[in-house]
């Protein structure tokens, strides 16, 4: 068995304004910033056999001040890339409903096999996101790996370990700079913590990505 913690980047300006990042790549904010230094702190001496991050700068400016406490380097690793969203990569969402309605609309059925304009669907998402998970748990069997990823990353993990399937907005919280521990085994993935943000306590509010919300007419 092979034990993962699994880590969403810190906070950018695109988080904060609720648009669709997918492969844009943005750095972090100020709070994400400090998201990562308190993330370092509180892993600094941990036991771990490697660090990989997303190679998008988001994800590898999270993964530096853990790289440090853990003197380790952070390996790049492109199979562990935000979704990509094709055109509307980067747009807020209430401009994406002006400019791209009928995309909307059908982003909102949430269906596997739906992927927004030059997108990918969650279909070719997931199958990308594990085959990198099962190639460096392969690399590393029995051994402890931190991962540095994004939050649909971190989608595509939880629903294979729950067995809920592709469609359907997402159920799990997946805050910004917050801890996820799992065990890979043969056959399947055991959530052993999920969504632990104690290190974040006294930073502002995290922005709401609420998909079950957005689904949701609004009330006349």
């Amino acid at each position: 068995m092979t034990e993962l913690v699994l880590i969403r980047h810190g906070e950018t300006d695109m988080n904060r304004e609720l648009r669709f990042q997918g492969h844009v790549d943005v750095s972090l904010n100020a709070t994400g910033l400090e998201q990562a230094r308190r993330l370092a702190a509180r892993m600094a001496g941990q036991q771990a056999d490697a660090l990989y991050a997303s190679d998008l700068l988001r994800a590898r400016q999270t993964a530096q001040p853990i790289a440090s406490g853990l003197a380790l380097p952070a390996v790049p690793e492109t199979g562990l890339r935000e979704q990509s969203f094709g055109r509307v990569d980067g747009m807020k969402v209430d401009d994406i409903k002006v400019q791209h309605p009928e995309a909307w609309e059908g982003w909102l059925r949430f269906g596997e096999h739906y992927a927004m304009p030059e997108g990918e669907s969650a279909h070719q998402f997931h199958k990308r996101v594990m085959e990198a998970v099962h190639r460096l748990v392969a690399a590393h069997r029995g051994g402890k790996l931190v991962v540095v990823t994004h939050g649909g990353v971190l989608d595509m993990i939880y629903r294979t370990a729950r067995s809920l399937g592709l469609s359907g907005p997402r159920q799990s919280e997946i805050p910004n700079a917050g801890l996820n521990r799992v065990r890979v085994r043969d056959g399947g993935i055991d959530i052993l913590d999920w969504a632990d943000t104690r290190h974040l306590a006294d930073l502002p509010p995290q922005p709401v990505y609420d998909q079950k919300s957005l689904a949701k007419p609004k009330a006349a």
